[in-house]
């Protein structure tokens, strides 16, 4: 079935916002650009300007339509009229945002459109009021310290609306904003899939919605309507949920279905590839993205944490600047340039340029967490506390701040805490080496062997990306005197470094090959061992030692000792460590046990 954009009819004495169904199929994507362009313009009309500009970039990236095509604007209602003037002028002042004076001429008027910038005057006047007096400080404002004071009467007056059905599309995705404000997540929740099915085409909705949703779970309880914009919330949230396979399968869809030129798509692709840490691939869309659209602000934060962590100096300054010329008040741009100053060492600057963007949006989630890792590098970890718990108020699925968290109460010797975090952390990323080995470690602090043991090996499991797991699980089985696990794990760590050709610490590697060097001398495998004591002898660390035992094993055979074939060698392995046969496949979170401070 081809998708459809109608205008239901209106009387006149009925102001109603034009309904706008919208089917699951793309095979008509004439239709889906009409549905964008009427959309971008109702959105524009009632100040929702994000969600005008997602629409009218969408749009752009189909193909035009011709004249004949074009579709008239909505038809104005009796209502409409009688509020023109009175809406013509507050809609002035809105675009200036003098908020309280819009909503002082529009007290009274009965059209949607006209009642919808209304109520959303006076809850953007108790946001900006409540920013400014957030932002004098930030320093420790605990959540609800500072409120919009509107929130209360303004969930009076449309609770009312509400249940008299009153309420079009955009008057339920503004109760669901104040309800979400309000902390009534379940509430806000429902009124947000009843927006989405009134008026489905309305970005912003979709968008409230998946800042809510949590996990999987939680969103296949969801009864969403069967349309197209749906395939873009689904990408959307599984990015969030950091299930990137199906994301990029979703976009995949996307792109093939007709949306290859949505600039919106391709730096969705690249921040998937980010949060998955293939940093060449995500580096690689980033650069094609600057090129088709050099003055884009959105997302470049997110290139700049790319481009820091290769440490790649110049592009960092260069998109600095580029950026300060577009437009230096914007958050992304100061994000930008702390992270420029943090690479260069300059943490004071860097915290500086971080502060200045949340004075800009004291809701940026970014700003607050990269804020939290630069007071790490000051040691100042109450500052660093502070910072990584505003970054989870704003967003609690953002693993980074559960993390650092877990880094900072672990530098307060504080085990019992930095485990808590770090599980937090573990759960949203349950295919993050990271995040399992900081489990390992705590573990092993708190003398809880076994645990330590599991996230060791689970780390591995996943694809450790530090190349540090095998190692810590060796060391363990030491102190657990598990000689031949430990010679078996020392042995594999061997395997990974020379497979993979990676310059690595030498004393990881020295530690492996005089670990096997004695153990096989125990086991009088004169040749293993030989090998081992002579590889030894190429690391400082390990030198003298390597020597030692070579003599040693000299002398032995000298003296006639006869190697041992009782005890085999330890280089079996299990079939799923086998070299070409390493295991990364996606698993859920480890289930141990709950230790909350």
């Amino acid at each position: 079935m081809a998708a459809s954009s109608t205008v239901v009819p209106v009387v006149a004495t009925a102001a109603v916002v034009p309904v706008l169904s919208s089917s699951a199929d793309f095979s008509n994507l004439r239709e889906i650009k009409k549905q964008l362009l009427l959309i971008a313009g109702l959105t524009r009309e009632r100040g929702l300007l994000h969600s005008s500009k997602w629409s009218a970039e969408l749009a752009f990236s189909l193909p035009a339509l011709p004249l004949s095509e074009l579709q008239p604007p909505p038809p104005v209602t009796e209502e409409d009229a009688q509020d023109m003037d009175a809406y013509t002028l507050a809609k002035a002042y809105f675009d200036v945002k003098e908020y309280d004076r819009a909503a002082h001429f529009l007290h009274g008027c009965n059209s949607k459109k006209a009642y919808f910038l209304y109520m959303y005057s006076r809850y953007l006047s108790g946001e900006k009021k409540k920013d400014d007096e957030t932002v004098d400080s930030l320093g420790p404002l605990e959540k609800g310290q500072v409120k919009n004071e509107a929130l209360r009467e303004l969930r009076v007056e449309l609770s009312k609306k509400h249940q008299a059905r009153e309420l079009d599309g955009f008057g339920l995705y503004l109760y669901g904003v104040v309800l979400r404000k309000l902390d009534l997540v379940k509430e806000a929740i429902d009124v947000f899939v009843e927006a989405t099915h009134v008026l489905p085409l309305h970005w912003g909705a979709w968008l409230e919605l998946c800042n809510l949703i949590t996990d999987k779970e939680m969103l296949k309880f969801l009864s969403l309507p069967d349309t197209w914009m749906k395939e873009f919330f689904l990408a959307h949230i599984y990015t969030e949920l950091q299930l990137i396979e199906e994301a990029l399968q979703k976009y995949q869809n996307l792109i093939d279905v007709g949306f290859s030129k949505s600039s919106y798509i391709v730096s969705q692709i690249a921040v998937a590839y980010h949060n998955i840490r293939d940093i060449d691939k995500a580096l690689s869309i980033f650069n094609e993205l600057r090129k088709q659209d050099p003055y884009r602000i959105e997302n470049m934060d997110t290139f700049s944490n790319l481009l820091y962590v290769r440490s790649m100096k110049s592009e960092l300054s260069y998109l600095a600047h580029n950026l300060c010329e577009i437009d230096k008040y914007r958050v992304e741009t100061c994000c930008v340039i702390g992270n420029y100053y943090s690479l260069r060492s300059q943490h004071e600057k860097a915290a500086l340029y971080f502060q200045r963007a949340l004075k800009l949006n004291p809701r940026y989630l970014g700003a607050w967490t990269l804020m939290g890792h630069e007071y790490m590098e000051m040691k100042n970890t109450s500052a660093a506390i502070q910072a990584y718990r505003h970054a989870i108020e704003v967003n609690k699925r953002d693993y980074r701040a559960w993390y650092g968290l877990g880094q900072t109460y672990e530098i307060l010797k504080m085990p019992f805490y930095c485990l808590y975090y770090y599980r937090r952390a573990h759960q949203l990323r349950p295919n993050d080496s990271r995040m399992l080995v900081a489990l390992g470690e705590c573990y092993e602090k708190l003398n809880q062997l076994v645990e330590a043991k599991k996230c060791y090996w689970r780390a591995y499991a996943v694809g450790d990306v530090e190349k540090m797991a095998l190692v810590k699980l060796a060391k363990l089985h030491e102190q657990l005197t598990e000689s031949e696990q430990a010679a078996q794990c020392y042995i594999k760590y061997i395997q990974d470094i020379y497979s993979c050709g990676e310059i690595v610490e030498h004393l990881e590697e020295s530690t492996a090959f005089r670990y096997l060097a004695q153990y096989y001398f125990k086991c009088k495998l004169w040749d293993e061992a030989s090998t081992c004591a002579q590889k030894c002898c190429a690391f400082n660390d390990t030198r003298e030692e390597g020597k030692a035992l070579l003599r040693q094993i000299l002398q032995l055979r000298n003296q006639g000792e006869t190697p041992s074939t009782e005890m085999p060698a330890p280089f079996f392995l299990p079939a799923s460590l086998s070299a070409n046969n390493t295991p990364t496949r996606r698993v859920s979170p480890l289930n141990l046990s709950s230790v909350t401070p």
